[in-house]
């Protein structure tokens, strides 16, 4: 578990899956159209427990890291920031998704967990980049990457299938120049 000033970013380890189902049912309308299709198997006991067990083993095996915003006062859950395909090697690169509780845009919880997860990846895990997609008209998405130093490198059309749709994203790129210098 990792902690900010008003979180606690939890593992896979460390969520229940009553708290991620309440979360995604909760949210299910304001991710939607941000998200690809799902259908009503995504939201079971069920499902969840596969994704929760998926998320350990990716975990376990360094090649992905999921953290479960929650707020420090009552541990309830507010988002997810998930950093996938984590490639070491010489390419030392991932991928950043994130989601918030509707309820919670717009107070900079968001932020506070990216800003805490890039010094995860850059420190923890070594990495060189962190990739970032964003659907154009996600003018909020777009705002958290560039304040936290994420370049625009260009656009990638029909680049992901959101809501049964292949949509353009904006490609941003953030580089850990303090890597730059241990070569």
């Amino acid at each position: 578990m990792y902690k900010t000033e008003r979180l606690l970013l939890k593992t896979a380890k460390e969520i229940s899956i009553e708290q991620l189902l309440d979360y995604y049912r909760d949210n299910k309308n304001f991710f939607k159209p941000y998200e690809p299709e799902r259908d009503d198997n995504f939201f079971t006991f069920r499902q969840q427990s596969i994704e929760l067990a998926n998320d350990i083993f990716y975990l376990e095996h360094r090649s992905a890291l999921k953290l479960f915003l929650c707020l420090k006062e009552n541990e309830r859950l507010i988002g997810i920031l998930n950093f996938s395909q984590i490639i070491l090697g010489p390419f030392k690169s991932c991928y950043i998704g994130y989601n918030l509780d509707e309820k919670k845009n717009g107070q900079g919880y968001m932020t506070e967990a990216i800003a805490k997860g890039i010094e995860i990846m850059f420190n923890d895990f070594d990495l060189h980049r962190i990739e970032g997609n964003v659907m154009p008209e996600n003018k909020a998405s777009i705002r958290i990457l560039e304040k936290l130093g994420f370049e625009y490198e260009g656009t990638a059309r029909k680049y992901l299938k959101i809501n049964g749709r292949w949509e353009d994203h904006m490609h941003y790129v953030l580089l850990n120049e303090v890597s730059d210098e241990k070569v």
